[in-house]
């Protein structure tokens, strides 16, 4: 890769960055293009460089959000023993959605592109939470639950989370939601 191609890239990141910053503080749907360049310093010119419209632009900030947040939640599950690995996965998964505003989840809920986005990385989630009970039951680290049960146990209520039914039923925001629901799923399966 040559230094324009690594600079390129290097700005996108920092301009998707920034729209990730922006749009986790003060949500989305009341902001322009116009705006959107302003309080990122750039021309609209630059964001078309990045989606073909201020649709596109937020579709593409919430996949960046996301890819984003896997990277960390990975990060701290590597890090964790392997009995921890599912509270340091779904606590990670709080503390990424941490910094997503009401607004912002509001947004996300009311526009479908985004809120698609929100719930495919919720069923992954989902899938990934069961990977790691089969492995600690396997490694006998967890008792002999049913993997596919509590995974499906924490899937239904993490969805219950990204639709907003736990804030409401509830008052714990998303965030943390997913530390109680780590809590209890580890207390649960623990042996």
């Amino acid at each position: 890769m040559d230094s324009r191609s690594s600079f390129a890239t290097a700005r996108r990141t920092e301009l998707f960055d920034g729209l990730v910053e922006l749009f986790l503080a003060e949500g989305f749907a009341h902001l322009t293009l116009d705006a959107i360049a302003a309080r990122l310093q750039c021309s609209k010119s630059t964001l078309y460089t990045l989606a073909g419209s201020k649709e596109q632009l937020v579709t593409a900030a919430t996949v960046h959000f996301f890819k984003r947040a896997t990277e960390q939640v990975e990060s701290k599950v590597a890090a964790a023993g392997s009995h921890d690995r599912i509270a340091a996965y779904l606590t990670a998964v709080g503390e990424a959605l941490a910094a997503a505003s009401e607004k912002f989840m509001n947004d996300l809920d009311a526009f479908a592109p985004a809120r698609e986005v929100y719930e495919r990385n919720t069923r992954i989630a989902a899938r990934r939470v069961q990977e790691l009970i089969t492995e600690g039951v396997a490694t006998g680290d967890f008792r002999g639950v049913n993997a596919a049960f509590a995974a499906d146990l924490a899937a239904t209520m993490m969805v219950r989370i990204q639709q907003g039914r736990v804030r409401a039923a509830t008052g714990l925001d998303d965030a943390s939601a997913y530390r109680e629901l780590a809590s209890i799923l580890t207390t649960g399966v623990t042996a």
